[in-house]
């Protein structure tokens, strides 16, 4: 399951694991004009932990969910094509 909210600088969305037993803390996922955040509760060190993202390195992410095993680099196709 998740949420999207349309926050005033940035889109929000959160992700909540509904598996198997060994449930995972949820997902907070904010979208803003130049990076992403990925923020997760981590109840062993009772703190939050939080990742930053390029769009570049979100763009790469995205790319690479979907390529088998190997090394890449994406590059921009040229104007008008």
């Amino acid at each position: 399951m998740f949420t999207i909210e349309h926050e005033f600088d940035s889109t929000l969305v959160t992700l909540v694991d509904e598996g198997s037993p060994h449930l995972r803390e949820d997902v907070v996922i904010n979208a803003f004009d130049d990076c992403v955040t990925l923020e997760q509760w981590e109840p062993t060190t009772d703190r939050m932990m939080r990742v930053t993202l390029s769009l570049s390195q979100l763009r790469d992410l995205a790319a690479a969910l979907d390529l088998p095993e190997g090394a890449y680099q994406l590059t921009r196709a040229p104007q008008g094509e």
